[in-house]
């Protein structure tokens, strides 16, 4: 299968209505506050077209609701119920939350202290962020980072190397100066824990958190739901048709988004959550930690407030509102294929969770909703109407975007500056990783990020190439050295700093043989000095007095790098299969040296 270039945590809706099975599996009856859930979920099922959806809710403490409706698996004609596991995304952040609140319980963490005092190694894009961004800061979003969630998303790297490239990653304001969504900082915290306890966040998490609550079907990674027989399948939805998807690993980025869940399991965390850091007589986080996961730490900006919604913050791994005059902590989850939402009611002693195995689907808000103004004997408010018109809406301003866009910006009639073969290679940027960029059979091109697949790569105009994702239109900038070498690659891959991520060329290395090189050892005498090329340990190194010895890389024929010296090369002469000369290319001209 081929797989593209493709981000796939967006929202995405069409027509799925055949496919939805007519009840649910209960595994427990409906409460009378409850009546008519069943048809409504059904319903809007339908309207948003996902296949299948668990439900838990919890009251004073207790499971008042676990239930399944519609398809794991469509294909498999496998039905949910309230043990099927289900990706929760997002809705992770709150449980690296806890574990590092249980540290603050244990002494061993202070939250207002910086994390290099816990990760020494711990660097950033300036020392000012470094010496001062603080355990806090990690869990509440304020870093200064905005996203830059193209440098973990699908990039193959280990933990340890993510944290290590964020050193690279260019904040676009102030530390604590506005709150801006970021999972590479709620990994960070994962990491942190890991440091100080000497166990993975997996194992962390799994002895203090799971265990105690008794989630022992829940996981950390798709490689082991996969393993497990009731698990849902990752869907989304392709011009009106529902498709499976693959499951996405993102293990890396485990501490912000791998758990996998259920309902029954998840019920158990909602306790926890309404029930002052206790589970079955157990105090599992101290009830003060507890409520300091669910204090605002940083307003949350932009224009979210209405009628029943307002003053909306971030806590640590929670989001907090007034709904509707009611206290509301929640957080959603979407990862390739699943959206969740994870709420409570502190006032009011209600939990609700709410897992789909649909990309990017508002229906998980829309059900969770339904059940609060049930539950707290409300007029139900018709959040489902006011969605829909939302997605529709949204859908149509990005068609007209990207028509308008095509219009106005475009040139036509223009051609690239170099033949297709020239902007073939490998392109690196120290954060974000590697791009690729290949030539087809039929002469176009392709391009490639770290390991997220190939997709076309489309001539907009001059050396500008675009491609097309669930990222958006993306737009790729080549540019050449003063040798007319292309030599970089450029895209605006964080959209919100103020000029594109630049991806650096590699030269390419040619691999030559021992006697390939010897033909180029010798003395070359240039404007009175003498410069030496001499093979030393299989390797072609070039010494010019009064510098440094350089290492020369092969990149064409007769044609060698300086290593690490950008811009600079060597071209050697040949005449009648002999090497004569020895030509410097550099910035400021070049430069024959003649052969002794």
């Amino acid at each position: 299968m081929r797989r593209s270039f493709h981000y796939s945590l967006g929202l995405l809706a069409s027509f799925f209505l055949l496919l939805i099975p007519a009840l649910g599996r209960a595994q427990s009856s409906l409460p009378k506050e409850l009546k008519g859930l069943d048809e409504f979920v059904e319903m809007r099922m339908k309207e948003w077209n996902v296949p299948g959806v668990a439900i838990a809710v919890v009251r004073d403490s207790q499971v008042v609701l676990t239930k399944g409706y519609g398809w794991a698996n469509v294909e498999g004609k496998q039905r949910v119920d309230a043990g099927t596991l289900f990706a929760i995304g997002s809705s992770s952040k709150a449980f690296t939350a806890t574990g590092v609140m249980q540290l603050v319980d244990e002494d061993k963490v202070d939250l207002d202290e910086p994390v290099i005092t816990y990760v020494p190694d711990f660097k950033l894009y300036n020392d000012e962020l470094t010496k001062n961004l603080t355990v806090r800061d990690l869990l509440c979003h304020r870093s200064g980072l905005p996203r830059h969630d193209v440098a973990w998303y699908g990039s193959g790297s280990t933990r340890e190397e993510l944290i290590a490239k964020m050193a690279y990653l260019e904040p676009n304001a102030q530390l604590r100066e506005t709150w801006q969504y970021q999972n590479l900082m709620f990994m960070a915290a994962g990491y942190l824990i890991e440091q100080v306890t000497g166990q993975s966040w997996e194992a962390y998490t799994q002895k203090h958190l799971f265990d105690p609550l008794q989630m022992s079907n829940s996981n950390f990674s798709v490689i082991d739901l996969q393993k497990t027989a009731n698990r849902a399948w990752p869907y989304q939805e392709e011009e009106g048709e529902v498709k499976v998807m693959e499951y996405r690993n993102i293990d890396a980025i485990g501490p912000a988004g791998s758990i996998n869940s259920n309902a029954t399991e998840m019920a158990n965390w909602l306790i926890l959550q309404l029930n002052e850091g206790r589970f079955q007589g157990k105090q599992v986080i101290s009830g003060t930690s507890l409520h300091e996961t669910h204090k605002p730490q940083m307003v949350m900006p932009g224009d979210m407030t209405t009628d029943e919604i307002f003053y909306s913050s971030y806590g640590l791994g929670w989001m907090i509102t007034s709904y509707r005059g009611h206290l509301r902590v929640e957080h959603g989850g979407n990862i390739d294929g699943f959206s969740a939402s994870v709420c409570v009611m502190p006032r009011d002693g209600i939990g609700i969770v709410v897992l789909t195995n649909m990309n990017g689907t508002a229906l998980t808000g829309v059900i969770r909703n339904y059940i609060v103004d049930k539950m707290l004997d409300l007029e139900v408010h018709d959040w489902n109407t006011e969605l829909l018109e939302q997605r529709n809406k949204a859908r149509e301003a990005s068609l007209l975007a990207t028509e308008e866009e095509e219009d106005l910006a475009r040139v036509n009639g223009t051609a690239p500056s170099h033949a297709p073969a020239d902007y073939v290679g490998l392109y690196r940027h120290p954060g974000y990783g590697q791009i690729e960029v290949r030539q087809k059979d039929d002469g176009s091109l392709e391009i490639g990020l770290n390991e997220l697949g190939f997709s076309d790569l489309v001539h907009y105009h001059y050396d500008v190439f675009k491609v097309e994702s669930a990222f958006g239109q993306l737009k790729f900038q080549f540019a050449y050295d003063l040798r007319g070498k292309i030599s970089q690659l450029s895209s605006r891959l964080e959209p919100s700093l103020d000029a594109p991520i630049v991806f650096e060329k590699l030269a390419p290395e040619l691999a030559l043989s021992i006697e390939a090189l010897k033909i180029y050892e010798g003395d070359y005498e240039v404007m009175g000095v003498t410069a030496e090329v001499r093979l030393h340990d299989d390797v072609l190194e070039l010494t010019v007095p009064g510098q440094p010895t350089y290492t020369l890389v092969a990149t064409k024929e007769h044609e060698f790098d300086l290593k690490d010296i950008e811009g600079y090369s060597v071209v050697f002469g040949l005449e009648d299969g002999a090497v004569t000369s020895m030509s410097f290319i550099q910035p400021n001209g070049t430069f024959k040296a003649t052969k002794k």
